[in-house]
């Protein structure tokens, strides 16, 4: 099969007059035009080689042969409507039963992560019989219609936030109103929920849920502060409602010590619904909702089927039993904490040399290095941070920002990223980041000198 049908521009010129323009590239200033990968590495269509530090999708590593095995396999023998009876559905389910606290038991599939968001929304209104969400600000759940309504990193550029909808702070102690010198920012920044819940209250507002990714992503690659989810969850359940973990870029190993990222809070803290996306199928459309046999009794008692085409059909549960075999076999969990570890003590040091880095946190293969104007006041750098993102894709490594100032390098790769990757990202990020500080220092300079003459004249 041709890697190429056309000349990089034509493919440009055909898709700016095809496909909207909402539906943004990477790098729309130069787009790189990429005809296949591996592992943790994209080639564009003259054969050069990128280092991807994007693509927390392709979990286990672009086109990983044991992927595309089973899923030939599996499409050859049998793709059916998932209303008849098939082994794969159960033997996955119970392969995901595996690695979730007893009390999420049951499961549906379906296509995307969206999709699993949208659902949860549904049992979670449907088991409560209430309507009111709380999320957390900057959040971002899903493209549907229902879930914009719940992320405000969304519905604040459109039609505003919704009177069913409140916004939590996020629990970011290194920008938020409790950082890192609160004695217990957790307990803290759970009483706004609490605040929140008796302020619905009030109104005669009654909760269903609270939602929140169990590492916020768009919100900066945040760390929950020890406690938080705990507390809200307690908060919630006593309010009459449940705690939605969506775990669609966090979960299956990502955070390295623990398969999911909610139990980076401790063991005796689990969700009610749990919800996953297209990385447990590394890249193919398949997502999951897991939640108790309380909350799928409820959606049942409402009498309406709930029928999902070719959620769970056979060759996604095929692909996603494949994805734990790899996970496994490979020990990228291991790998996550290894590397990760390797990955953020390199990004630490970087931090003593450049006052440019003003914040890294994360765990395993979820990173953030936020860039700070200055540290005293933690004024976002957005600027210096686009521009090295433009200047890392230069070197031949793709990687992108976030947060609510666009302020956060933000690394999520494959889990096969290894050691050599993380030197490699970390030696370019140094020297570009020299280069920066040396044109800054040359600005200011220059500037001062300006002033100086001016004010002598």
């Amino acid at each position: 099969m041709a890697l190429e049908v056309f000349h990089k521009d034509e493919t440009l010129q055909m898709r700016r007059k095809l496909i909207g323009q909402s539906c943004r590239l990477f790098f729309s200033h130069d787009p790189v035009k990429i005809v296949r990968a591996r592992g943790q590495y994209l080639y564009d269509e003259n054969g050069m080689q990128y280092l991807d530090c994007i693509s927390n999708v392709q979990h286990v590593g672009h086109c990983h042969p044991s992927i595309t095995q089973a899923a030939a396999a599996q499409m050859d023998l049998l793709n059916s409507n998932t209303r008849f009876l098939h082994d794969n559905i159960v033997l996955y389910a119970d392969r995901l039963a595996a690695t979730l606290p007893k009390k999420l038991c049951v499961f549906y599939f379906v296509n995307s992560g969206s999709e699993a968001n949208d659902l949860a929304l549904r049992l979670a209104r449907q088991y409560t019989r209430h309507q009111d969400v709380i999320v957390l600000d900057h959040a971002y759940h899903g493209h549907l219609t229902s879930l914009i309504d719940i992320s405000p990193y969304k519905f604040r550029k459109l039609e505003g936030q919704k009177e069913w909808v409140h916004v939590a702070p996020l629990p970011d102690t290194y920008h938020g109103i409790y950082r890192e010198d609160h004695p217990d920012p957790g307990q803290a920044y759970a009483d706004t929920v609490k605040s929140l819940i008796e302020e619905a209250h009030k109104k005669g507002r009654k909760i269903s849920s609270f939602f929140a990714e169990s590492l916020p992503s768009v919100g900066g690659q945040i760390i929950f502060p020890t406690g938080y989810c705990k507390r809200v969850a307690e908060y919630v359940r006593e309010a009459g409602g449940v705690y939605v973990a969506d775990e669609i870029q966090t979960g299956f190993g990502r955070v390295g010590s623990h398969f999911w990222a909610f139990q980076l809070q401790g063991e005796d803290f689990c969700p009610d619904i749990v919800t996953m996306g297209k990385p447990i199928g590394n890249g193919h459309p398949i997502a999951c909702v897991a939640t108790t046999e309380e909350i799928a009794a409820a959606f049942t008692a409402n009498g309406v089927e709930y029928f999902n085409t070719f959620g769970g059909n056979p060759v996604s549960c095929a692909i996603g039993l494949a994805v734990l075999d790899v996970l496994e076999k490979e020990d990228l969990g291991g790998n996550a904490v290894r590397v990760g570890g390797h990955l953020k003590q390199l990004l630490l040091q970087l931090q003593t040399k450049h006052p440019l880095i003003g914040d890294v946190r994360g765990v395993g293969l979820f990173i953030g290095m936020e860039l700070v104007k200055d540290r005293a006041s933690r004024k976002p750098a957005t600027e210096e941070a686009a521009h090295l993102v433009r200047r890392l894709k230069e070197e031949r490594i793709v990687i992108s920002t976030d947060g609510p100032w666009d302020s956060v390098i933000k690394f999520k790769p494959p889990m096969c990223f290894s050691i050599e990757d993380a030197e490699r990202v970390s030696t370019c990020i140094d020297q570009i980041l020299r280069v920066i500080s040396t044109y800054n220092k040359c600005y200011t300079h220059a500037t001062h000198l300006i002033e100086y003459f001016l004010n002598k004249t």
